[in-house]
Formats: structure tokens, C-alpha cells, sequence
């Protein structure tokens, strides 16, 4: 006698074991985020960085990151990390066309890119998001730091940040051209 199963609606989440196994088998996609304040004529004025409680346990600085489940849009993944990271009331400016600036390779052994991972190989696509709302950060973000675009792109700022997130925000921000 066969029976019928119902299909699971939170399919796309693996247990940490299924996902500790797929890391060391194929590459994962991910969404990343540098959120930002703009003025009227859309020019950035601020830069949101995430303080958190790194994979390693040591704190750092970072951008909104997460996976994209199996059957998810780009921008339902975009908003839902942010909504995620920031809260509910961050109120993010999704482009109507969801393209990154750049896509991100991560690796887990230094040198093969600018990027690392040692958990695993992801491919993310990176975006800059406006945000118009109050950012309370949620999860495991200990706090959310605007800076300028000119203090987000130090070296300082860089040297918090884990695995070249440094040099994908100040990517970011050219690709706004909001550094000078």
C-alpha cells in the first residue's frame, strides 16, 4: 500500500546536517546588502554596518547576508534578510529590477579569491538597498552603525569586517558612486 505524502512547506531549509553536507559538495547562493540612507536626490549619505557575532565567535562588522531558499526570488530573499537584519520597519527600496552591482565568490581556502568562507563555496549577489524606516537589528545582529560612505570605506572599518567584506562594501559604494 503506497501512501501519499504532503508536500513540506518549508522545504527550502535543511537541517544543519543536510546543509553541512551540500557545503562541502557544491557552491551556495546567497544575498548580501549594504543598506543605505540617501538624500532627495537619491545620493548616499549614510551606510549601515551590522555588528555581529561572527560563525568563528569573535565580533564583527558586516552586511546583510543570507541564503536564497530553494523556490525564492532574488528580491523575496533580498527582502526578507533585510526585513531579517534590520526589522520589520526598515521600510528597504527594492530596485524594481532586482540586479546586483557585483556577484561575490566566496571559497574556503584563502588566495583562491578576495572573498572567503571556510564553511563553504557561495556564489552572492551583492546590492545596495535604501532603507526609509527605523532599523532595529534582529537576530543575531548585536547593532547597526551608520556611518558616512567615506568612514564605511576605511581601512579601519575594512579590518572589523570578515572573509573581504571590506572590499565588496567599498565596491558597493563606487558602484553608487558614492565614493570620492
Amino acid at each position: 500500500m503506497s501512501s501519499t505524502r504532503t508536500p513540506d512547506p518549508d522545504s527550502g531549509w535543511l537541517s544543519d546536517d543536510e546543509l553541512a553536507s551540500i557545503r562541502r559538495r557544491l557552491p551556495i547562493a546567497y544575498v548580501e546588502a549594504i543598506p543605505v540612507r540617501t538624500d532627495g536626490l537619491g545620493v548616499v549619505t549614510e551606510v549601515g554596518v551590522l555588528l555581529r557575532v561572527s560563525p568563528s565567535g569573535s565580533i564583527a562588522r558586516t552586511l546583510v547576508s543570507g541564503r536564497v531558499m530553494f523556490g525564492e526570488s532574488l528580491r523575496s530573499a533580498l527582502f526578507r534578510h533585510l526585513e531579517k537584519d534590520l526589522g520589520p520597519m526598515a521600510f528597504p527600496q527594492l530596485p524594481p529590477s532586482p540586479t546586483p552591482f557585483t556577484v561575490a565568490e566566496y571559497f574556503p581556502l584563502p588566495g583562491a579569491s578576495v572573498f572567503t568562507d571556510e564553511r563553504q563555496h557561495a556564489i552572492s549577489l551583492a546590492y545596495v538597498v535604501p532603507v526609509t524606516g527605523t532599523c532595529e537589528p534582529r537576530q543575531d545582529a548585536l547593532e547597526l552603525t551608520w556611518m558616512s560612505p567615506s568612514e564605511a570605506a576605511s581601512e579601519a572599518v575594512a579590518d572589523e569586517m570578515e572573509g573581504g567584506r571590506g572590499t565588496l562594501l567599498r565596491a558597493g559604494l563606487a558602484s553608487v558612486g558614492a565614493l570620492m
